[in-house]
């Protein structure tokens, strides 16, 4: 995390960050609410996806990979395994194999065409239901209804000095990118959208935020 402390100095966020996430005490009740409701209307949602998940691919149903909470915290993002066992090999395969796939996995991280995504995971991301465990991420403390999407260490460093904002906030379920376009966009309106989100977060911003993200859920066409 060295890179990362080295990008917080001078900035207007660290004082935010030393207090508390953007948001704070009532961000965060508005959060226990909305997750622990979200749970249970969604149980027999989240069961059906766990054992569709476990029944249709080795390996285990629910998948954690690292990722940078508030003031550089790691933690493990839960969401519906979505890839085959291997993936990192069948990953750096298909990039060493075709140089436009390298190139499109260098600017936005993300790959149209997936060779590590199973069957069902694409399903899964087409709707956005891999990510209903994150829920329990919110529960955690780890991350919030609303906020910049989580992002590895890798990913932090080229925020450059805007990733002090991501650092002041939970990452989000959904978020101000999320609902601008999400896989459509590049990666600098990403870090331009979590910039504005973090120095003009309100309650009335994230109601925004969480209507607007219905209508883009059941839009699949940038989703992937």
């Amino acid at each position: 995390m060295n890179e990362l402390v080295g990008l917080q100095k001078g900035s207007t966020f660290v004082a935010a960050a030393a207090a508390g996430p953007v948001g704070l005490g009532s961000k965060r009740v508005i959060d226990i609410i909305l997750a622990t409701s979200a749970i249970i209307l969604l149980a027999p949602l989240l069961t059906l996806c766990f054992l569709t998940c476990l029944l249709t691919s080795p390996g285990p149903a629910i998948f954690g990979h690292q990722r940078v909470g508030f003031r550089g915290k790691l933690f493990n993002c839960f969401k519906f395994r979505t890839m085959v066992l291997d993936s990192e090999s069948r990953l750096r395969d298909h990039l060493a194999a075709n140089p436009k796939a390298a190139a499109e996995w260098a600017a936005t991280r993300k790959l149209r065409f997936d060779p590590r995504v199973t069957a069902i995971g694409s399903v899964l991301r087409k709707t956005s239901l891999d990510e209903l465990p994150q829920l329990f991420n919110v529960l955690m403390g780890d991350m919030s209804i609303v906020g910049p999407r989580p992002v590895t260490e890798e990913e932090l460093v080229r925020y450059s000095t805007n990733a002090n904002a991501y650092l002041a906030c939970r990452p989000g379920i959904t978020g101000l990118w999320q609902v601008s376009g999400r896989s459509g966009t590049t990666y600098s309106k990403r870090v331009a959208c979590d910039t504005f989100y973090a120095r003009n977060w309100s309650i009335a911003l994230d109601a925004k935020i969480m209507i607007v993200t219905i209508p883009v859920l059941l839009d699949t066409e940038n989703v992937y």
